[in-house]
């Protein structure tokens, strides 16, 4: 059953678990790369040394809030975390539709899919597609910087410093990414936005945050 009491089929259980396998890799992976310790990466970022290791070891899937925690620790754009493109079809300025890098976050319900081209940049380009339920994590993320946004279909529930405002269709925001901010689903039908983020400065340590 998923979290919604639906029966998963076992190629969906499959798909599920190398999402988990793969993304709990590339967190380990870029963390030895920078030389740094499990606990190196905790006080960074405020999360526990056991939601690192889990999620390390697959144990746990992460929030978009917890990615971007590690995303600042790590110093690398949270699109690292994404599934690779196909070498052959990678372009240095263009992304092609056919070749998109996926990022499936199906605890949270999220799928997001990079149209920035890889590597780092001043911004980073996205579409967002929630499922009913779904959210960015269980807190606010706060950081340098700011974010913008496009709703194409659906709805979704920003929240700004407390304070929601259900956009809908048609509907675009920007906003200082220092706001308490986080955003969630909570219609019952697929909600699909453009997110733009700026590049973050501050390298400094967040508030604990749940997976």
């Amino acid at each position: 059953m998923d979290g919604r009491g639906n029966t998963k089929d076992a190629p969906a259980i499959e798909a599920d678990d190398a999402v988990d396998q793969r993304l709990g890799e590339t967190v380990r992976l870029l963390r030895q790369r920078a030389g740094l310790s499990i606990q190196d990466v905790a006080n960074k970022t405020g999360l526990s040394t056991g939601m690192i290791s889990q999620l390390e070891r697959a144990r746990a899937m992460p929030s978009i809030r917890t990615l971007r925690l590690l995303s600042i620790a790590l110093d690398v754009p949270i699109s690292y975390f994404f599934e690779s493109s196909d070498p052959a079809d990678v372009q240095r300025y263009i992304v092609r539709k056919t070749n998109r890098r996926l990022l499936r976050l199906t605890a949270s319900g999220v799928v997001k899919e990079a149209l920035t081209p890889e590597g780092k940049g001043q911004l980073e380009l996205y579409e967002l597609t929630l499922n009913p339920g779904a959210s960015s994590g269980t807190d606010f993320l706060q950081h340098t910087g700011e974010k913008a946004g496009y709703i194409l279909s659906g709805s979704l529930r920003l929240w700004l410093d407390n304070q929601a405002h259900l956009l809908e269709a048609g509907d675009s925001f920007r906003f200082p990414s220092v706001v308490p901010h986080m955003f969630d689903n909570p219609t019952q039908q697929v909600a699909r936005a453009i997110w733009v983020t700026t590049l973050l400065e501050d390298r400094g340590t967040q508030p604990q945050e749940q997976v």
